[in-house]
């Protein structure tokens, strides 16, 4: 049985950790969401949602691996997951996470690198790296700061606590929760409408501009966003939506992601 599993939802691609009860990221967990990636690749989606068998989205790497590995082994190996995680990051179209359970560890950062993350109402999330005097090591912290700002990603980090996906959500790191036993259902109609009638173009132009805003700020995502302007009007999505706006009123364009 592979461990991570993928399939193709029209236009969305769905990856799936596999390997539960706990879908601990481990060295094959990893190269199948590698592998996973690289398939909907060939496809050209216009989303990716990212969810997990079982009662748990991930409880985060199998610490066993950590054991025995020399510095010089941690940086090769901690490189290869961190590169995963930029890509994820950098893909063109909308991502989600949808996370059940326990999410904590790895498991939170690798939903951290979706665009948006929505959680069952009985999940925990954490960052518990601090419990074994270990840090995120894939970038956890930043990407908490990223979404809530300092001062409450050193006291998620800090404390090693699991949080209940509310509190969460009122931290602005999870974008939704719903009942857990809808979640699935829920996050794949929400992703199957972004990616089969949304302006595809448009989204990867504004990921690029927020993208460049967390870096620069925003001065510079202000000059990136008119750079990008320009291309938007080129695209066919921008065409018929002003048509279909000026015809019919608003919501009621089709967009094919060109």
């Amino acid at each position: 049985m592979s461990n991570v599993k993928f399939e193709l939802d029209g236009s969305l691609a769905i990856v799936t950790f596999n390997n539960p009860p706990l879908n601990l990221l481990g060295k094959e967990l990893v190269a199948g969401v590698t592998q996973a990636f690289e398939e909907a690749e060939k496809f050209n989606p216009r989303g990716l949602l990212l969810q997990a068998e079982g009662d748990n989205f991930s409880a985060g790497a199998d610490i066993n691996m950590f054991s025995k590995l020399l510095p010089s082994q941690a940086r090769e190996m901690l490189s290869s997951f961190l590169g995963l995680l930029h890509q994820l990051e950098s893909l063109p179209y909308p991502t989600m996470a949808a996370v059940q359970g326990i999410c904590v560890a790895g498991g939170l950062e690798i939903a951290l690198s979706m665009d948006m993350i929505w959680a069952g109402d009985t999940a925990m999330l954490g960052q518990a790296e601090a419990s074994i005097g270990a840090i995120p090591f894939a970038g956890g912290a930043q990407r908490l700061a990223a979404r809530c700002g300092v001062a409450k990603a050193k006291e998620i980090v800090f404390t090693g606590k699991f949080y209940p996906a509310a509190k969460f959500e009122e931290l602005n790191i999870v974008n939704r929760v719903v009942p857990t036993q809808e979640l699935k259902d829920k996050a794949r109609k929400f992703m199957k409408g972004i990616s089969e009638n949304g302006p595809t173009l448009a989204y990867k132009a504004v990921k690029e501009i927020l993208a460049e805003y967390q870096v620069q700020g925003i001065a510079d995502a202000d000059r990136l966003t008119l750079d990008k302007s320009v291309g938007i009007f080129e695209t066919e999505d921008l065409k018929t939506g002003i048509a279909s706006m000026l015809a019919q009123g608003p919501g009621k364009a089709i967009f094919v992601g060109k």
